[in-house]
């Protein structure tokens, strides 16, 4: 909710009502018109009226609003903290409920489930994918290495040495 609108709603009754007070001093002075005083009171005290009513008429779809942000907030977050792994828990929790009243199981949960078993593959890939990085890494570390002898060689070669002729 914003407070920045309550703080506008309130200054506005707190304006209106140094209005007010400012025609009741009138009031008490005889060289205006008391009834022509009262009667701008009264059009003071209508235009708070109507200020008022229209900020609460609208109050509802302020607070629906921001209740609508809220929850969607507090929804989006506590799907951030779930565990992926949770729901077969809850789906074990609910077939053993069914087992219990003597239910058909909807759903089949393999026997010896082990939930660790996707982080260890998941693991397992990751360690088998280093090492073939480091395979590649290492054939063509000794590819270049190959690769330059073997041009040193013909460049050796192919420079005449001192005093003999080709």
């Amino acid at each position: 909710m914003k407070l920045g609108l309550f703080e506008q709603v309130v200054e506005l009754n707190q304006a209106f009502d140094r209005l007010i007070v400012g025609l009741e001093r009138l009031e008490t002075i005889p060289f205006f018109q008391r009834d022509l005083i009262q009667h701008a009171r009264s059009d003071v005290e209508i235009a708070r009226v109507y200020a008022n009513r229209e900020f609460f008429d609208n109050f509802e779809a302020i607070v629906e609003n921001d209740a609508k942000w809220a929850y969607k907030f507090q929804r989006d977050f506590s799907q951030k903290l779930k565990d992926p792994d949770d729901i077969y828990l809850e789906i074990r929790d609910s077939e053993e409920r069914r087992k219990r009243k003597r239910l058909p199981p909807r759903v089949v949960i393999l026997p010896n489930w082990d939930m660790s078993d996707e982080d260890r593959y998941d693991r397992e890939q990751f360690s088998g994918r280093k090492n073939a990085v480091a395979n590649r890494h290492r054939m063509s570390q000794k590819s270049s290495k190959k690769a330059r002898s073997t041009a040193r060689g013909l460049r050796h070669r192919a420079t005449p040495k001192k005093g003999h002729r080709p």
